[in-house]
């Protein structure tokens, strides 16, 4: 029967589609948890599995079958990720970030990586190398299957569309577990699953094979749910978890993140209410805490006479270590209003004004998105973000961000920012007495306080800058803080929501990130001479198809960026923006199929109108806008471009004798835009838009000297 035949076709294509999706998000949360600071680069596992699945696309017609390889290259690949957090944990290897003596760019807990010589010291690039490798060779099998369930279905919008569904149930599934919170051994056993029909289907599903699958899953149940009296594993969206009930360390991707302390414990988190109370000020009232973490600085407020706390914390888990174990039981406190978001989204929806705004130890280990060079918290240390704090002062209220911000010139930025939007020099305390320069490293507490700043300015001056701000401790001593100046050399380029890099010192590509592209580039091209019999033959065949994928991950990056800034730099709104952008491609691909459009000059004239409008209207035009305009605009606006670059690939794709090579032409661009998304720590995201219309233009100029061309139009 052909519709029984024409099914099994669909449904093993979507079945490839799923698990290639599946597999990605896997690692990409997976790999940091264990590979320290891998977190920082997960673009690079990104790149990685579509470079696998593009050179699989290519290889369809070659006589291996690489689908009998991917058994043990997860063996491989987990023994590695496991040695090297075991290397690392037992003090036998550690891991170096760029330069020691002089940071291009900050990541937190890299600074005491990288300065002992009795321990093996590994260059972050080495690791990158080794993991995009193996990665890729993983999506060379799965992307062989997807090439051959492609171009078994004779009508392409049919195959492409099957392809998008697949994808978005993949996303959907996974975004399903990281709600529930259930432990790498079900996502993987969900993808093992998968992988057993293909095995099967190839004649691979051997014992060794299924030994090295059930072990890896083995492996994986015992790692990452082990929970004993003194370890206890959890995973959340962003993290894996390890909380030491003994001490209560939380432990986050192998790195120490906060200690849950009593209060008589932490004076540190008091220092806000310290400092006003010794100035004479006004106890505040109505305190927001970003970053309230596992409750530490809610403890501390709770000890002041306020009347309301709202505590924002963005990872749940977190929290809930809070809420079950923190010895002085914050977050029980009728006073208190837990939120678990990001502060910025918080911000956006909140019509209360507070008498104190604290950005208490902000800090992630975490990209809040593998397409994108930004972390966690990037959106809220930008100049936009920082007038929104203002904006939500009462008058006399105060804003207080204090962290170990590892380099001077990263407290210089901070203080600049505050005092562009609030008008008037900010305070800068620090435990070291005189100025900090940003030339210096400054490993040292720093303390900004901006807002009603005069009273506290005035005391200190009589006090000659000094504040004994713990007047006795457990060893005796008093620690005190100091009225520094803050100097800069040179003039600095402050974080905006288009360039939301505070930890980058310049707008440069750093030179370790240098070093893992061009081992990127250099292993892709390996890996296609390796694999591919004729390496170039995608993109010669289908110029405009590697183009348009170039342009595609600009335009996505661009979107997801776009709706962090709007909507919250969540896990949530990254999965909703990633479906919306493969509903719009489905969408296209009804179109095309419904419409049959033949005039392509009307679809490409769409698809610039569109991109000229997203990179005419910034993001802070629709900030003042209510909740349902901005939403309505911003989806617009962000996926108007998606919508007609999805049409466009529709239409050339319809017509390829054969799609396998087609798509594989299509995600080795999607490498590429991967590569060039690079250019924003130079330029910002909206200049991403433009430099997306330049890959466009070169896929309509390619595309109009294709055969495939003449035959769809």
């Amino acid at each position: 029967m052909p519709s029984a035949i024409q099914f099994r076709k669909s449904w093993s294509l979507f079945l490839i589609s799923f698990s290639i999706l599946f597999w990605e998000l896997a690692f990409i949360r997976w790999l940091p948890a264990y590979v320290t600071f891998l977190a920082y680069f997960t673009n690079f596992v990104l790149m990685a599995a579509f470079l696998g699945s593009s050179v699989g696309c290519l290889a369809v017609r070659g006589r291996r079958e690489f689908i009998g390889d991917v058994p043990s290259l997860l063996a491989i690949g987990c023994a590695l990720a496991l040695g090297t957090f075991a290397s690392v944990t037992l003090s036998i290897a550690n891991v170096r970030v760029g330069n020691p003596s002089q940071w291009e760019q900050v990541y937190f807990g890299a600074e005491i990586s990288s300065d002992n010589s009795s321990r093996l010291v590994v260059p972050m690039e080495l690791l990158i190398a080794v993991f995009y490798v193996i990665v890729a060779l993983i999506f060379v099998g799965l992307g062989q299957v997807l090439g051959r369930k492609l171009t078994a279905i004779e009508d392409r919008i049919a195959a492409y569309t099957v392809n998008i569904v697949g994808s978005l149930a993949g996303i959907v599934a996974f975004s399903l577990m990281s709600w529930l919170s259930l432990p790498p051994v079900v996502w993987f056993g969900v993808g093992v699953a998968c992988l057993l029909a293909f095995l099967r289907e190839a004649g691979h599903l051997s014992l060794p094979n299924i030994t090295l699958l059930v072990g890896c899953l083995g492996v994986l149940g015992v790692t990452g749910t082990w929970t004993s009296a003194g370890h206890e594993f959890t995973w959340s969206p962003y993290y894996n978890i390890h909380y030491r009930p003994p001490t209560r360390e939380i432990w986050v991707n192998s790195r120490g993140h906060q200690v849950m302390t009593p209060r008589d414990q932490s004076p540190i988190y008091s220092l806000p209410y310290e400092l006003a109370r010794a100035a004479g000020a006004k106890p505040p009232a109505d305190v927001l805490i970003i970053g309230a973490g596992s409750g530490n600085d809610v403890a501390a407020a709770l000890a002041q006479p306020v009347q309301h706390v709202d505590a924002v914390e963005i990872d749940p888990h977190i929290a809930e270590l809070g809420r079950r174990h923190h010895p002085d039981q914050p977050y029980s406190d009728p006073r208190v209003r837990l939120t678990v978001t990001d502060g910025r989204g918080f911000l956006r929806r909140t019509d209360r004004k507070y008498d104190l705004i604290v950005y208490a130890l902000v800090d992630s280990m975490s990209l809040h998105s593998s397409f994108a060079t930004v972390r966690l918290e990037s959106f809220l240390f930008t100049q936009e973000a920082i007038a929104e704090v203002r904006d939500h002062l009462k008058p006399g209220g105060t804003f207080v961000a204090y962290n170990y911000y590892r380099e001077g010139w990263v407290v210089a930025r901070l203080a600049a920012m505050a005092e562009a939007a609030f008008g008037a020099e900010p305070l800068v305390l620090s435990p070291t007495e005189g100025t900090i320069r940003d030339t210096d490293h400054a490993p040292d507490l720093a303390v900004v306080v901006a807002g009603a700043t005069e009273p506290i300015r005035d005391w200190l001056e009589k006090r000659h800058g000094r504040f004994d701000w713990v007047r006795d401790n457990s060893s005796g001593t008093a620690p005190a803080l100091y009225l520094v100046k803050v100097a800069s050399s040179q003039p600095t380029r402050l974080p905006r929501d288009d360039w939301p890099f505070l930890y980058l010192r310049s707008p440069r590509v750093p030179t370790h990130n240098l070093a893992g592209i061009a081992l990127v580039l250099v292993l892709s091209a390996g890996l296609l001479a390796a694999v591919v019999p004729s390496p170039m033959r995608g993109v010669r065949s289908y110029p405009h198809l590697f183009w348009l994928g170039a342009g595609f991950m600009l335009i996505e990056t661009k979107s997801v960026t776009q709706m962090a800034v709007l909507f919250g730099s969540t896990w949530v709104v990254n999965s909703v923006v990633f479906a919306a952008v493969l509903a719009m491609i489905l969408l296209a691909n009804l179109f095309v199929s419904a419409v049959r459009p033949r005039r392509l000059w009307i679809v490409a004239a769409g698809l610039v109108l569109a991109l000229a409008a997203a990179f005419a209207v910034p993001l802070d035009r629709l900030l003042g806008l209510g909740r349902a305009a901005q939403l309505t605009l911003a989806c617009v606006i962000t996926f108007a471009p998606i919508f007609f670059a999805g049409v466009l690939f529709a239409i050339y794709f319809r017509a390829v004798p054969d799609a396998d090579v087609a798509m594989g032409a299509n995600i080795a661009g999607v490498v590429l835009g991967g590569v060039l998304e690079y250019l924003s720590l130079v330029v910002g995201y909206q200049w991403m838009l433009a430099l997306a219309g330049l890959l466009y233009l070169l896929a309509l100029m390619s595309a109009r000297r294709s055969l495939v061309t003449n035959r769809s139009c």
